[in-house]
């Protein structure tokens, strides 16, 4: 097996994206932008697009593949999860196979598959550096009911709701309904556990709602979340930077343009606002601040996260929603937006996340795997 190198003047990054998740659209349009604004006199890019049946790919102009929707051309290519032969596995057909030599690998796979732990699985038994948070930060970001549990535990405030499984939807759904209207008043809102982007998302004004909508999330997981929906919620956002010692951005503020922040409010209809920096006072900002670093830390997140608030306008309560470990990295998306208000430009985040991955890297090296009894 060949192995190729690269210049020893650049580092060689890896950008992933597509993905069997119903973020597979998403993911394109992140690694879209993230390839438009990667320093290429900094970073040799390889483009690694995944397709929906979990085939990995790679050539030179391997994403407008994808998005074009004709990957005939494109090599496969695997990460083997050996930790001896560090690399990726070019397979090129009656060709030699190649080893290409990848410093950090950066997934921007949204959803199952991608930001769940699975592939920081592979990396971790790889041991390469990669973007963004390990196994157990990723797993439980992404699962929305344990989340919850975890912010529970740590005392981080969140609207009640309870986790069904398609099995008790399938054979029990009347159940289930009466169980999701004692939570409260409508609406309520059910959710796939383990998707993101507001897929399989329903916001539900009466029962007919509700067993459409657990029907529909239950396409997407095994695991729905039925939650309690404040009225008219502010949602606001916070972008977290780091690893042990992470910073927050200043909060933003979504203005959903349809009756809730769905998947055709994000990226079809383009009719949504956002406004940064949001309209807090201090004391508001201080204690989304202080909850999102208290989230991330409680998940043992790295890297990155997007932490989202639901701030309801009467109260002026402040419930945590969820945490992104892999946030949009569209143009339209909250993660860099807020950084670039925050005084760190977009490049310049980039460059700081492949740093961060390169001392999680140094970091985990330190880890003994190997019982030396003392004599």
């Amino acid at each position: 097996m060949e192995m190729t190198t690269t210049a020893q003047t650049k580092r060689t990054i890896a950008i992933i994206f597509g993905g069997r998740s119903g973020e597979h659209e998403v993911s394109l349009m992140s690694a879209r932008s993230v390839l438009s604004v990667l320093d290429t006199a900094k970073y040799q890019v390889l483009q690694i697009g995944i397709t929906r049946s979990g085939a990995w790919l790679t050539g030179e102009n391997a994403l407008t593949a994808f998005e074009q929707g004709n990957t005939s051309e494109l090599l496969p290519v695997s990460l083997l999860p050996d930790s001896t032969r560090s690399g990726l596995v070019v397979h090129a057909g009656s060709q030699a196979e190649r080893l290409v030599a990848v410093d950090v690998y950066f997934p921007l796979i949204h959803g199952t598959y991608g930001e769940d732990g699975a592939m920081q699985g592979l990396f971790e038994m790889a041991d390469v550096a990669y973007v963004g948070a390990g196994v157990i930060g990723s797993a439980v970001g992404m699962e929305k009911g344990v989340f919850k549990d975890v912010m529970i535990a740590n005392h981080i405030p969140v609207v009640p709701s309870f986790i069904a499984l398609r099995s008790e939807i399938e054979n029990a759904l009347e159940s289930v309904i009466e169980r999701a209207e004692k939570l409260g008043h409508y609406p309520l809102f059910i959710k796939p556990a383990n998707l993101g982007s507001s897929v399989g998302v329903t916001k539900c004004r009466s029962r007919a709602d509700i067993a459409e909508g657990l029907m529909e999330a239950a396409q997407y997981d095994r695991r729905v979340l039925i939650e309690y929906g404040v009225i008219n919620p502010r949602e606001i956002e916070i972008s977290v930077l780091g690893n042990d010692s992470a910073r927050v951005s200043l909060p933003g503020e979504i203005l959903p343009g349809a009756d809730f922040y769905s998947y055709d409010a994000k990226y079809i209809l383009g009719n949504s606002e956002l406004c940064i920096p949001a309209v807090l006072n201090e004391q508001q900002t201080a204690l989304i601040q202080e909850l999102a670093l208290q989230a991330f830390k409680a998940v043992d997140c790295c890297g990155m996260a997007r932490v989202d608030f639901l701030l309801d306008p009467k109260t002026g309560e402040v419930f945590l929603n969820e945490i992104n470990t892999i946030p949009g990295f569209t143009k339209i998306s909250m993660y860099p937006k807020l950084w670039e208000v925050s005084g760190l430009p977009y490049s310049s985040l980039l460059d700081r996340l492949i740093e961060l991955a390169l001392e999680r890297k140094q970091e985990r090296s330190r880890t003994s795997h190997e019982y030396r009894r003392q004599a």
